[in-house]
């Protein structure tokens, strides 16, 4: 009896103790896989606004308020532009003075807490920028998928879609450059997206699943007379792209593929997300377990993405070493193993998907090149 005793305690404390690594592993998975839309991601530090002038704008001196470019920069109930460091203004030594370019809604009183996103404009292409569009659907296989189309005189489409902590404004960055060269742009909401379908489980497949939609895209852009397409992914986005790259029935349609800080070490993603969330290092590992399980990702995805003899379309990468969300070095063994597909541009001083920020520029003048030879 005794024996029988002891033997049913240890059972049930096994499975409470497994029932508590599940229950870990799947908060700390939703922690880490459910990022709000147009939410600024977790490694971005907080900033104070310290004071505004005309044109200007003071805040916490840190690594981040210290790099050079243009960002968003958006609080609870705030969006503004801010550009270049102000070198000459005067300020204490705790503070950077920013120009401000633009406050798109909101006050930016001392004290407002915010953050820097690569985010730059917000609103539809007509508001943002004076570029008139199209509200279209594309049919995919969740449901209706809300996207912008800005018509060009190329048959070549540039499809584009956002990443982690962004929505479809994000790529806005890149639509007076593409008009400039006549290009017609599908901008795509995928799902979980605002607007768009929610999936079943309510958490990010890191681009595994969601690429489907993007595939619904381009038969969407074929459908209606494109004769050819570039798929231009950030982050998630961009693995996006790749996935549909190598998988899609219509891949004979993409031209090329430009993937801006691509996600392409999904665990070392998860585990950078989880830990900028403050999820205690002993749950990480079963926070990679619960994500295998919950999403069907697996070490050998990207592997198979990145055969040889599966990727065959000209590939740009605009990457950094300064991402903490998707490692450069997966970027630059990509980039080792297809030299006669891939280019990469490498951008210094960039947070993830900020590499348009950094140097707008450089950026646009390497997708200059790269989309080139397609139109």
């Amino acid at each position: 009896m005794r024996l029988r005793t002891t033997a049913v305690a240890a059972a049930t404390t096994l499975l409470s103790v497994g029932a508590a690594a599940v229950a870990a592993g799947r908060y700390a998975t939703d922690a880490a896989l459910k990022p709000a839309p147009g939410r600024p991601l977790p490694n971005e530090p907080p900033l104070t606004v310290h004071a505004t002038a005309a044109g200007q704008i003071t805040l916490t001196r840190s690594l981040a308020s210290l790099r050079p470019g243009t960002y968003g920069l958006t609080g609870r109930s705030c969006h503004a532009v801010v550009g270049p460091v102000i070198e000459d203004a005067p300020h204490s030594a705790d503070c950077v003075v920013r120009r401000l370019e633009r406050v798109s809604h909101g006050d930016l009183t001392p004290g407002t807490r915010v953050r820097l996103t690569p985010q730059v404009h917000v609103g539809n292409p007509r508001d943002a920028l004076g570029i008139d569009h199209a509200d279209v659907d594309v049919p995919g296989e969740l449901g209706p998928l809300p996207a912008w189309f800005v018509p060009g005189e190329r048959s070549t489409w540039v499809i584009t879609t956002h990443g982690l902590g962004t929505t479809r404004e994000h790529p806005m960055v890149v639509m007076p450059f593409l008009r400039r060269l006549r290009v017609p742009v599908l901008d795509l909401a995928y799902r979980g997206d605002p607007g768009a379908p929610r999936p079943e489980d309510g958490i990010s497949h890191l681009g595994d699943t969601e690429w489907r939609d993007l595939d619904a895209a381009v038969r969407y852009a074929v459908g209606y007379g494109a004769t050819g397409v570039v798929l231009h992914g950030w982050s998630t986005g961009a693995s996006m792209a790749l996935h549909t790259a190598v998988n899609s029935a219509l891949r004979h349609r993409v031209l090329g593929i430009v993937l801006d800080s691509p996600v392409l070490d999904w665990q070392a993603t998860l585990r950078a997300l989880a830990a900028a969330r403050r999820i205690p290092a002993p749950l990480l590992p079963l926070a990679l377990r619960a994500a295998e399980g919950r999403t069907g990702l697996h070490d050998s995805r990207v592997p198979e993405l990145t055969d040889p003899e599966r990727l065959t379309v000209p590939t740009l990468i605009v990457h950094g070493p300064g991402d903490t969300l998707a490692p450069w070095y997966a970027s630059r063994e990509l980039a080792g193993r297809r030299r006669d597909l891939v280019t990469l541009h490498a951008v210094r001083q960039a947070p993830h998907a900020a590499m348009w920020n950094a140097d707008p520029e450089a950026y646009e003048e390497a997708l200059r090149r790269f989309l080139t030879p397609f139109l």
